[in-house]
């Protein structure tokens, strides 16, 4: 027979034991129920409406967005991140630095772009959803996700070329404007990065021999060439290869860089520009037929990096071309 001693212990053990079970039972309720408050308040993420836009004016350079389905520059890209993770976009989706995407000034949103760098090769298709870079020399900003894989984070700018992808841009522009989500957009945090299966588009690089700057006849810009097997791409496709998207490793190849203080369709012009900026170090007039035109260009270099570069830059917009920027031949 169990003395009153020994039954008074059992009896208050098991209500220390009751209640530290319902003090667990409780936590993981509020835990619980705090996910499931933070999954209702957050919901799905906002479609992005398609936008255009009016020009616009930022530190003396007005921009005109437009649809440009030629659209193909080199220059620099830049990256950006925690200071805008969580905010709205330009056409109004929630920006997420962890998923593949891009600012751009004028390209419509949203848009299909492949971005090559240019010194390692890699290249990748992206979707652009908000305006910027704005900082001067800059053609592209791209989220850090995006820097990561393409491998300049850590340098926090790249030489690259920009190119629209017009028929992928198109079928983007049908889904905003229907109030669909996009197929690209998807968060690329663990998804696999590795070369591109043998039925994915390829990107045609072509390096051109490096000739003296001074008396040398520019050539056109590099064409970025897709085959047209996949110029018709589907839905199902796009889709696909936003769930595993391909990190797709091209020849690099040798570029220079230069700031470009103007381009003008009149020779004598531009010989004048170049004798103003003789103190800022080699400046050549650079002819080259853009859009069947012949424009004579005011270039400042070869440099011998970036940051010369930015410097470069500065000097010249504070002597009074605002317009000047870097570009990388």
């Amino acid at each position: 027979m169990m003395c009153r001693g020994a039954r008074a212990l059992i009896i208050a053990l098991a209500v220390v034991v009751t209640a530290g079970l319902a003090g667990c039972a409780e936590t993981a309720l509020v835990s619980h129920n705090a996910k499931r408050l933070k999954a209702l308040a957050t919901g799905p993420a906002p479609v992005g409406r398609y936008k255009v836009g009016s020009p616009y004016q930022i530190k003396g350079v007005w921009y005109y967005p437009k649809e440009d389905i030629n659209y193909s520059e080199t220059g620099i890209a830049s990256w950006y991140g925690p200071n805008f993770h969580g905010k709205k976009t330009a056409n109004g989706e929630i920006f997420d630095q962890n998923e593949v995407s891009a600012a751009h000034r004028t390209l419509p949103m949203p848009s299909v772009v492949q971005v090559t760098n240019l010194v390692n090769g890699r290249s990748m298709v992206i979707r652009v959803n908000d305006r910027g870079p704005f900082a001067h020399g800059r053609i592209i900003d791209l989220s850090k996700r995006a820097a990561q894989l393409l491998g300049f984070k850590r340098q926090g700018t790249a030489r690259v070329r920009v190119t629209l992808m017009a028929t992928e841009s198109a079928r983007l522009k049908r889904l905003a404007k229907a109030g669909r989500p996009s197929p690209l957009r998807a968060a690329t945090g663990g998804g696999a990065w590795g070369p591109a299966p043998q039925s994915s588009p390829r990107l045609a690089v072509s390096a051109r021999g490096l000739k003296p700057l001074s008396g040398s006849v520019a050539k056109p810009p590099t064409a970025v060439s897709v085959p047209a097997k996949k110029a018709g791409a589907s839905i199902v496709d796009m889709t696909r290869a936003a769930r595993q998207p391909q990190l797709r490793q091209t020849p690099p190849r040798k570029t220079r860089l230069f700031v470009q203080a103007g381009a003008f369709a009149n020779a004598a012009n531009a010989d004048k520009l170049r004798q103003r900026l003789e103190a800022f170090g080699r400046v050549s007039v650079s002819p080259a037929v853009i859009n069947g035109k012949r424009f004579y260009r005011v270039r400042i270099g070869p440099l011998s990096g970036v940051g010369t570069g930015d410097q470069v830059l500065a000097r010249v917009i504070d002597f009074g071309y605002p317009g000047a920027r870097l570009v990388v031949d």
